[in-house]
């Protein structure tokens, strides 16, 4: 019904900046909030970063700063800069939305694929 595709993972060094994007498609009547989670080997998965339809943001202590997440709601796209990246921010990625697919349906969460990023020392 609905799909995330992300894109913008790799591999770079400690200090750099990567962008992550995140495009949401198919059957859609309004998203809500969009986010970003993470998950490290061995670790669970945790939020990112959050920004809901009217643009509040909602950050991680130990990205605030460093990361910022904004949407396109036309588009239905949502993005995550990372700048000053860490090693601790080696993770899969993982966009993930809050969509009503029809105005009488309840709202469901939608992930996406997940995309890697790793920052070496």
């Amino acid at each position: 019904q609905v799909q995330l595709v992300e894109s913008g993972g790799g591999l770079v060094q400690a200090g750099a900046s990567l962008r992550l994007s995140c495009a949401a498609s198919g059957s859609i009547f309004r998203i809500n909030a969009m986010s970003w989670y993470r998950q490290a080997p061995g670790m669970q998965r945790e939020l990112v970063a959050a920004v809901t339809s009217d643009g509040n943001t909602n950050y991680a202590d130990s990205v605030k700063g460093r990361f910022t997440i904004s949407r396109d709601n036309a588009n239905h796209t949502v993005t995550l800069q990372m700048n000053s990246l860490k090693p601790g921010d080696t993770a899969v990625y993982y966009c993930n939305a809050n969509v009503r697919t029809r105005s009488w349906n309840p709202i469901r969460d939608f992930w996406g694929q997940g995309t890697q990023v790793t920052v070496s020392s």
